[in-house]
């Protein structure tokens, strides 16, 4: 019995499933078969009860010699009680009747037995298995035993699993490894930092000018060496920073995101324009991470515009977005890409700015289940932030 079942259960689909049709549709003809048997006899069984008028028939010879004992002919056929001629239409009726039963009623246990025994258990699987990878859970293993396509299917998905999982180990040590580096990188540069403002302090009080120019030359570096180190630590505590949700009525969350595209375009001299089309009356939802989003959005597209900024917050899906345009040159074919990337600018001489703006607006729209899209516009930019919120 245990070899029939692993002959079965490492056959191929394809044999499985004409295994199941022969041995169905055979069972479909012996059941129509013996229902027009057994309707049959009992139909013969119910007319030999009466008696019919007979005659007898015989051979004879030219002369008028019977030959033989003579065949008995029916000329009149007995008359059936009522009873017994319903029960003769219904066994007439009822092989037509059973076969399509018969037929769908094979079609459908053969169905069920095919899905049974090879189908459901390592779609199951499958589907535990993605439901645990799309909620980044790799630590598990994918194992079933038989050698046809599923089998080798299931395979397949635990040779994809085991790799994703070794490339998510790598890509996280690599993130840590990173992280650390950029921690001791800015620890590092503290010290030497305050050496050297020190002595630029003692040079900026020298009596000659060439002296104090120099000095001056080089507190605006220091400063930048500063900026750059600050903006390093910074990055690495938002990569670990995560919402706090809160319930934040609207006119409450609307006026801090006014006030605060207002004094960034204030500050460089663009006109700001506000616009709300939400509905809601309050929102969960974290106001530092939009506020801080809406700030660097407005600044970044103030420093770009040519006379004017707007901010236009929308309640989209289930969440809230932040739509910054600019009438500006816009991005840059290589910045639509990397625009959100670390350290990237697309400016030669980049001054105070690093390229982390977009970066820490990107992060956290995803720590706060959103996303962050850049794109151009036929006069200017756009740079849409997304946040989920309810």
């Amino acid at each position: 019995m245990e070899q029939i079942k692993s002959l079965w259960r490492n056959l191929s689909l394809q044999k499985s499933l004409l295994l199941c049709v022969i041995a169905f549709g055979l069972l479909d003809f012996i059941l129509c078969a013996g229902t027009f048997a057994l309707c049959d006899r009992i139909d013969s069984d119910i007319r030999e009860k009466y008696h019919s008028q007979m005659e007898t028939f015989y051979l004879t010879t030219m002369d008028g010699k019977r030959l033989g004992e003579g065949t008995n002919i029916i000329t009149q056929p007995a008359a059936l009680s009522q009873k017994d001629e319903q029960n003769v239409r219904l066994l007439n009726f009822l092989p037509v009747a059973a076969t399509p039963v018969y037929s769908a009623a094979c079609v459908l246990l053969g169905i069920a037995l095919f899905y049974r025994s090879k189908l459901k258990r390592p779609l199951s699987l499958l589907r535990a298995a993605s439901e645990k990878i799309s909620q980044n859970d790799l630590d598990f293993s994918l194992s079933y035993g038989s050698r046809d396509e599923m089998g080798q299917l299931c395979r397949s998905f635990e040779t994809m699993r085991s790799t994703l999982a070794e490339n998510f180990s790598e890509m996280w040590r690599q993130i840590e490894d990173r992280k650390q580096l950029n921690a001791a990188f800015a620890h590092d540069l503290r010290t030497p930092l305050t050496v050297l403002k020190g002595y630029n302090e003692m040079l900026q009080a020298s009596p000659e000018p060439s002296t104090r120019e120099t000095a001056a030359t080089m507190e605006k570096h220091i400063k930048r060496l500063e900026q750059y180190v600050s903006g390093m630590s910074r990055l690495r505590r938002l990569e670990d920073l995560k919402p706090e949700y809160r319930e934040l009525p609207r006119d409450e969350l609307l006026n801090a995101l006014r006030e605060s595209g207002e004094t960034e375009c204030q500050s460089h001299g663009k006109s700001f324009t506000f616009c709300d089309s939400t509905f809601s009356g309050s929102w969960l939802t974290d106001g530092g991470f939009l506020s801080q989003v809406c700030a660097n959005l407005t600044a970044n597209a103030a420093r770009y515009a040519a006379s004017k900024v707007s901010l236009t917050v929308k309640e989209d899906g289930d969440g809230l977005s932040l739509e910054v345009c600019d009438d500006g040159p816009g991005f840059s074919k290589e910045g639509l890409n990397k625009a959100a990337v670390p350290y990237y600018t697309g400016e030669k001489d980049s001054g105070e700015h690093f390229g982390l703006g977009l970066y820490i607006c990107r992060l956290l729209c995803e720590h706060h289940g959103g996303y962050l899209k850049i794109e151009n516009l036929p006069t200017g930019a756009k740079v849409k932030a997304f946040f989920k919120a309810t």
